[in-house]
């Protein structure tokens, strides 16, 4: 059973990875359980994770795409459902029935593609399948949110009634203004809207002799906002219409709530489902940006990451466009520890945190980034020592921590462990500390765990080279220049260049040497050994690696131009083939033609049909017999170069067309506000702004409201200030 503990996914910047996997994902709900994602505890459940995000991955390349998964979370609704005679609001049953929709859609897809998707299929089948929800919903809710006429009959009369006296409103209202427009009563504008009522802008002089109900004035008060006496009546009476309709749409909510009640169950599964989805779509968005691909997961105890990249650093190289280096490290039974030394700024910890955080995103159902032959097994514990962990709180020192932490290991290390340690046994004397770090390396071994380590301290290099089953490796320098170069050698201790970077730090030669003579002569000489032979390792690798990259590169470019050779040929031969087909009914088009123009200058019938005849002989005389099948892939081939061809004259098109069109410059919109009077810019009705909130308006329109994006809108009329 995995267990990894809270210090390991920081020390391995495992939560970095999971925030970009969330921003990924599409829902709420998604984004948080992509940052609760954790190693699986289940060997089956870990692989079925793996499929499905690598299923996922391929509905990028094939011509099945996963359908749209994306949805608006119900949490609100599902508490409300979950308390007795509570009921929903029209929306939420139009959320629910999206929701259901987008689940059944994904379904019946899944359950279709089994043969590319069996893994989320697999996970989709646990889920039911019902349009019993949607049905409930549909007979009651329109597509718009809106309660329909025919949920029920009372309902339907109550709207009838209302449509009736809206229409003897606006009559009324209408005779009205007619009456007092042509008095010279009105103000420009005419007319308003006042508490969504319908009312005659009249100049404040005339306003004792308009007889109605004054619902306002201007804010300069020069215009009184009066509903007209004979409207009065009906709106009294429409007022009270929309009482009795907003009593039967609660009824009419609280029967529908009732019925779907007893769903709920099955649409706490449908979010779960879905959010479950989004997740594998975050993780398969993520691959795609780091190549992560699924390696070999095998019973055999043997860690193979071959070109592996550390995808936090390949992504911010990947953005400052800069290069980031592949290691390749290998750990098994008869080579169990790595040992990398060297000087510091050459790649030691990423090595490191590279293994750990691969082993980790694998481990928790995340595709990685090495090469498709790379392949490892699963671990019980990863432990890591990285970073200066010094703890002010509890007054540890670095070295104190560290020791505490090394009794950790201790106590949980075992075959099915790897251990990180980063710059071991530094924090205490180099002698004093050096020994307890051998001797815990040596527990380690033992214990057959897996482990890398990295440090400057030789007796542990020579352990390494004693211990038949442990390895030396080193960050290769240049040379020349003491540059890193970013590569894991194994096989070798790597000497930390102690010496030779001070030298090219500016400190003189004279202090360099007075610092050699104070420390163990063959303390020297082997750092000098391992520094040589460093050098020579380095000298040899870059000429190895010139030489097979030069090689590669003439191998792929040579068959590069075999294969656009043979495309070119291919291509110029169905070219020809389709522009000879062309040419021939052209023939065949100008012959029929002349036959047309002879018959209609003589009329004679048995000629024409003779003529035709004739040609139709000479070109079945050509034809060859040919199968049904060899005819049907004829066929397919020839729609295949048409479509082609098709394709390359709408691009010459098109460029023409952009050469022709001069740039518009947009005029800049100018800003809405409530009074103004607008139109949609596909319509025609004119409107007045109400109230606006966040981005949206509510346009009245006179026999009705409604809510519109600003964006939609543009300006008729602004208002008067």
């Amino acid at each position: 059973m995995i267990s990894i503990t809270e210090k390991t996914l920081q020390d391995l910047q495992f939560p970095t990875v999971l925030e970009t996997i969330s921003d990924g994902c599409n829902t709420d709900i998604g984004k948080e359980k992509a940052l609760q994602i954790k190693p699986f505890r289940d060997k089956e459940e870990l692989m079925q994770s793996l499929m499905q995000t690598s299923e996922y991955v391929s509905s990028f390349q094939n011509n099945n795409a996963i359908p749209n998964h994306g949805f608006d979370a119900i949490t609100h609704e599902i508490k409300f459902l979950a308390i007795e005679d509570s009921f929903l609001e029209v929306g939420s049953f139009r959320k629910i029935a999206n929701l259901s929709a987008t689940t059944n859609v994904l379904l019946n897809f899944l359950k279709k593609f089994d043969d590319y998707y069996p893994n989320l299929n697999a996970r989709a089948s646990r889920v039911e399948l019902t349009k019993d929800i949607i049905s409930a919903i549909d007979a009651i809710v329109d597509k718009y949110g809106e309660i329909k006429d025919n949920s029920s009959p009372a309902l339907a009369g109550i709207r009838q009634n209302m449509n009736l006296v809206r229409g003897k409103v606006n009559q009324s209202f209408g005779v009205a203004l007619t009456q007092y427009n042509s008095l010279g009563y009105l103000d420009d504008i005419k007319e308003s809207f006042v508490q969504n009522r319908r009312v005659l802008a009249v100049l404040a002089m005339y306003r004792r002799k308009v007889k109605g109900s004054i619902l306002g004035s201007s804010k300069t008060g020069s215009i009184a906002y009066i509903e007209p006496e004979a409207t009065l009546k009906y709106s009294r009476e429409l007022a009270n219409l929309e009482y009795e309709e907003k009593e039967e749409i609660t009824r009419i909510l609280k029967n529908l709530s009732n019925v779907i009640r007893p769903f709920l169950p099955l649409l706490v599964e449908y979010q779960d489902f879905l959010s479950d989805i989004d997740v594998v779509a975050g993780k398969a968005k993520y691959a795609n940006r780091i190549n992560g691909i699924l390696p070999t997961i095998t019973e055999e105890r043997r860690l193979f990451f071959r070109e592996a990249y550390h995808p936090i650093l390949y992504l911010n190289n990947k953005q400052k466009q800069e290069v980031t280096h592949p290691q390749t490290i290998e750990l098994k039974q008869e080579n169990r520890i790595i040992v990398i030394s060297g000087p510091n700024a050459g790649g030691k910890t990423i090595s490191l945190k590279t293994v750990g955080l691969l082993q980790l995103m694998l481990q928790s159902g995340i595709l990685i980034p090495v090469h498709e032959r790379s392949e490892t097994f699963l671990f019980d514990r990863i432990l890591t020592d990285i970073g200066d962990n010094q703890s002010i709180e509890n007054h540890l020192s670095t070295y104190s921590y560290r020791l505490k932490n090394m009794n950790y290991f201790l106590k949980k290390c075992n075959k099915k462990t790897m251990f990180l340690i980063d710059e071991f046994g530094t924090g205490s004397d180099p002698e004093l500390g050096g020994a307890l770090a051998e001797i815990f390396l040596e527990e380690f071994y033992h214990r057959e765990a897996f482990g890398i380590i990295t440090t400057h301290y030789s007796n542990l290099k020579i352990l390494a080279n004693e211990l038949p089953y442990a390895t030396n490796a080193n960050m290769m320098f240049d040379e020349k220049s003491l540059e890193p170069m970013y590569k894991l050698a194994l096989g070798q201790a790597g000497s930390s260049f102690t010496f030779e970077v001070a030298q090219k730090n500016g400190i003189p030669f004279g202090l360099i040497n007075r610092a050699k003579k104070k420390i163990e002569v063959g303390k020297v000489r082997f750092d000098k050994t391992i520094a040589t032979l460093q050098k020579e390792r380095s000298k040899l690798e870059k000429t190895s690696l010139n030489l097979k990259e030069e090689e590669t590169r003439a191998r792929e470019e040579s068959k590069k131009m075999e294969n656009i050779n043979t495309r070119i040929q291919q291509k110029l031969e169905s070219y020809q083939e389709l522009y000879d087909s062309n040419q021939k009914i052209i023939y065949i088009g100008q012959k029929i033609d002349d036959i047309a123009e002879k018959y209609f200058n003589n009329k004679n019938k048995k000629e024409l049909i003779g003529e035709f005849l004739k040609i139709v002989e000479i070109e079945n005389s050509k034809r060859k017999k040919a199968t049904p099948k060899e005819t049907k892939e004829k066929v397919e081939k020839q729609k295949e170069i048409i479509a082609e061809v098709k394709v390359k004259v709408e691009e010459i098109r098109k460029e023409k067309k952009e050469k022709k069109l001069k740039p518009v410059v947009e005029k800049p919109k100018p800003i809405l506000k409530i009074g103004d009077r607008v139109r949609m810019l596909d319509g025609r009705s004119v409107g007045s702004i109400d109230a606006i909130e966040k981005n949206k308006a509510t346009v009245n329109y006179g026999i009705f409201t409604s809510k519109v994006s600003l964006d939609e809108l543009e300006l008729v009329e602004a208002v008067k200030k």
